[in-house]
């Protein structure tokens, strides 16, 4: 689901507290991506803001629309069942693979 709602090979997420974070500039419009979770994506340009889960506390937000992106270090990998082969940035980070209803 990541490539095909962020047009790329993968997804780079920043996961945050629902409660700690904040929009700067404007309120992402949103659309159900599944029975289990919403996507944010920008109004004006149609960029991809986040995911969240349903019963979940966090927000996950996609690094390139961070004003600052390299202060988020990754810590894992998730949906490594669907990495492309000539896509692949491993650095030794938990793998774990999507669960299937996402």
């Amino acid at each position: 689901m990541c490539k095909k709602a962020t047009g790329g090979p993968f997804a780079v997420l920043v996961q945050a507290s629902i409660e700690a974070f904040r929009w700067t500039n404007g309120r992402p419009r949103s659309y159900r991506s599944s029975p289990i979770a919403t996507r944010g994506f920008c109004y004006l340009c149609g960029t991809p803001l986040y995911l969240r889960y349903d019963d979940d506390e966090l927000i996950l937000v996609t690094a390139g629309s961070l004003d600052y992106p390299e202060r988020a270090r990754p810590t894992e990998h998730c949906g490594v069942e669907n990495r492309l082969g000539w896509a692949d940035c491993r650095r030794g980070f938990p793998e774990e693979k999507t669960q299937e209803t996402f």
